[in-house]
């Protein structure tokens, strides 16, 4: 019931479109430029490395909220009837727990079951042992990753503003983002920057992302060569304020074209984050669950 990386093509994919989601936005203010202000980079630095700390931000303040996943797969980008499944993501410490929910967000039969092994994990997690000193360790180890790997990008791309639009009543700075001709990839993870363009939109008063659109502008190999990502995917990930001074995804789109060996493969998935709510670490997010297992308990499931 844990979160964990899946060995298929398809997830993989998937896997690597938020990453690429994740590279747009938190690409390096050095060689930001406006486009109606060619000497005023130092501010475009400045706001974009207030981009890059909130987005950090984001990423630990994940860690204490709960959120309705609900996912939505096509065969191909025309089938008009979607595959859907849905889930209560529940932070745990060192991972995610996933709780199937019914397609239309409701609980099913075995919900029980899970809250009770969603809080025995949760017990766990809120222990100081070695194992979970070790499992907290090689969360933070991949998080690292994850931060080196953005703090990579320093030379990867070109920001220019294009202008102003209103989302609401919140003014959003948009902004065209290119591959820096200059820079030299270093892994076939940086590799990817080279191979792909796209459009940020970010909050002016608050520096938060707040809608990204991205493409793949030249093929390229995942899963150590034996998949490859064809030129013309696309993706993208809408942001929104779920609580006060706290951004996070509610929706994401990913349309991939590759093939795994000589086998084609397409992903063609929405994904929409909602119910949003702050529980805390293992901890406190227990008392959580373990309220719901004893208002489940007095009212028991009617048929």
């Amino acid at each position: 019931m844990i979160a964990a990386n899946s060995s298929s093509c398809l997830r993989s994919a998937l896997r690597l479109a938020g990453v690429l989601a994740s590279l747009f936005f938190l690409a390096s203010p050095s060689t930001a430029q406006e486009s109606s202000n060619p000497t005023g980079t130092s501010t475009a630095s400045d706001l974009f490395n207030r981009v890059i700390a909130n987005q950090k931000k984001a990423e630990v303040l994940l860690d204490e909220y709960e959120r309705t996943q609900r996912i939505e797969k096509k065969a191909t980008a025309a089938d008009p009837d979607p595959a859907i499944t849905c889930y209560r993501l529940f932070p745990g410490g060192p991972a995610v727990d996933k709780v199937p929910l019914s397609p239309d967000g409701k609980p099913p039969d075995g919900y029980r079951n899970d809250l009770e092994k969603l809080e025995k994990y949760l017990a766990w997690a809120a222990e100081d042992g070695l194992s979970q000193k070790d499992a907290y360790a090689r969360a933070q180890h991949k998080r690292k990753e994850r931060f080196d790997l953005m703090d990579a990008t320093h030379q990867a791309f070109v920001f220019t503003l294009e202008g102003k639009e209103m989302r609401g009543d919140r003014t959003l700075l948009r902004y065209s983002m290119t591959p820096n001709p200059a820079y030299k990839p270093t892994s076939r993870n940086t590799l990817i920057f080279t191979r792909v363009r796209g459009t940020l939109w970010i909050d002016e008063q608050s520096s938060e992302l707040a809608k990204i659109e991205g493409s793949v502008t030249g093929d390229f190999s995942i899963a150590l060569f034996l998949a490859k990502v064809y030129k013309g995917s696309q993706f993208m990930q809408e942001r929104y304020e779920i609580a006060p001074g706290v951004w996070e995804p509610t929706f994401e789109q990913y349309d991939f074209d590759g093939r795994k060996f000589m086998v084609p493969f397409s992903i063609h998935e929405r994904t929409f984050y909602t119910d949003y709510k702050h529980v805390g670490p293992p901890k406190e997010s227990i008392a959580v669950v373990r309220a719901e297992l004893s208002k489940l308990q007095a009212d028991p499931p009617r048929h």
